[in-house]
């Protein structure tokens, strides 16, 4: 299985594509996003991406918990959640208030990879 992966370019594009005008851009000074996303290299590495939900899974959990933009960092999680699974074939339609209120889990550290990846898989989705 192929699956396709968002580069830190694509994750800065998404992030600047949430933002609501009068909030804050760029990253914040004192974290790496590289480093956060090496962490979904890291689980690509050794094995531990199984599917599309698992990888999903890591991007939002890296970006949501990374926080290493100034402002927006848990839309941009979300949102490359919804990229990374409609770019390998998974369309959801989200429940806007479960879906805000999971990654708000997965800032705060409530709820890691593994849970949200199986949330995925029993969320309703069209396969394309």
């Amino acid at each position: 299985m192929t699956l396709h992966l968002l580069s830190v370019e694509v994750v800065e594009l998404i992030h600047d594509e949430v933002l609501n005008l009068g909030e804050l851009t760029g990253r914040a000074l004192d974290k790496s996003l590289e480093g956060a996303l090496a962490r979904v290299d890291n689980r690509l590495a050794y094995g531990m991406v199984n599917d599309v939900f698992d990888l999903a899974a890591a991007y939002c959990v890296a970006v949501a918990t990374g926080h290493c933009f100034n402002d927006g960092n848990k839309r941009t999680a979300h949102q490359c959640l919804d990229v990374v699974l409609d770019i390998n074939g998974a369309e959801y339609v989200w429940n806007a208030e479960e879906a805000g209120n999971i990654v708000i889990q997965i800032a705060q550290g409530l709820i890691d990879e593994d849970e949200l990846a199986h949330w995925l898989r029993n969320a309703p989705y069209e396969e394309r």
